[in-house]
């Protein structure tokens, strides 16, 4: 979870990368989602509303995922250029090892050593494969040993590789960006919904604790209903945006909400439940814009 250099940008303008680490402590949440939380039927098929005609959401649509990437960058790394963050790996001090990576996987938090152990199988030969048994030895730790530098620079070099690349984003979707806009299209949420779910899975988890994904989510549902449930779509965006504010002011790392406040919150204050671009938004006081 990249999180400390968001406090620094005031001075030193840090490239921040994504969490795709659960923020309720779950080494594992990824891995260990209880099977009630599951966002769709292994067809793909029971999403509900804000879908196209063949059941696929509003966001997974190429432009809009693309899109999705962009702002997600803009909040996680400080650019649009979310490609450009495939070989990036740092130990930023949150308890979690190593960060790396599109999405942020960690060390610590069983991801990347998923990421790695699935990559090994379509490519024994790759440059992370020898680094195996050091990251199941500190997968749940926050522990370098068998690391180090000889893996820092192991995965950047193999972050040059096409095959490994795809690798990120295959993991990337499997764990994150799927279950999260499948489940906000089941709750009736549109294009802009679906990628608040995606946006607080990759910097909460998918965690089911009071501050993972699934915990937020929860918490929302306490408050106002979904559209699949008869509640009114802003409202119900409103309730799950004030949740997670609240869960990011509660972590010192996470207190810059500006990502919810001066983006996500501006797009429902306008209305646009479709993402439509252009879009223009804040993240730490700098200022994006997607053309139409």
């Amino acid at each position: 979870m990249k999180r400390a250099g968001l406090l620094l940008l005031a001075v030193v303008p840090l490239a921040v990368t994504a969490v795709a680490c659960s923020a309720d402590g779950s080494a594992s949440a990824a891995k260990d989602r209880p099977a009630a939380t599951q966002p769709y039927d292994e067809d793909g098929s029971s999403v509900d509303a804000r879908t196209d005609d063949k059941g696929t959401p509003a966001l997974a649509a190429p432009a809009k995922k693309e899109l999705a990437m962009k702002l997600v960058a803009s909040a996680e790394n400080s650019t649009l250029d979310w490609r450009g963050q495939y070989g990036y790996i740092e130990d930023i001090g949150d308890g979690r090892g190593y960060t790396a990576g599109i999405i942020g996987f960690c060390t610590g938090t069983h991801d990347l050593l998923e990421l790695v152990e699935g990559y090994t199988k379509k490519h024994p030969d790759n440059g992370l494969a020898r680094f195996l048994p050091a990251l199941r030895a500190v997968d749940g730790s926050d522990s370098h040993e068998g690391l180090g530098r000889p893996f820092t620079r192991a995965w950047a070099r193999e972050a040059r590789r096409p095959a490994f690349q795809r690798a990120q984003d295959a993991v990337r979707d499997r764990l994150y960006f799927d279950p999260a806009v499948r489940m906000a299209a089941r709750d009736g949420l549109g294009a802009l919904g679906q990628f608040v779910y995606y946006d607080a899975m990759v910097m909460h988890g998918p965690g089911t604790g009071p501050k993972g994904f699934y915990g937020l989510r929860e918490a929302a549902l306490e408050k106002a209903e979904t559209p699949a449930a008869g509640g009114a779509e802003k409202a119900y965006l409103d309730a799950f945006l004030d949740v997670r504010r609240a869960a990011m002011k509660s972590e010192k790392a996470h207190r810059d909400t500006s990502r919810v406040d001066t983006a996500q919150r501006r797009f429902l204050r306008e209305g646009n439940l479709d993402l439509r671009t252009p879009l223009t938004w804040q993240v730490y006081g700098e200022r994006y814009r997607v053309p139409r």
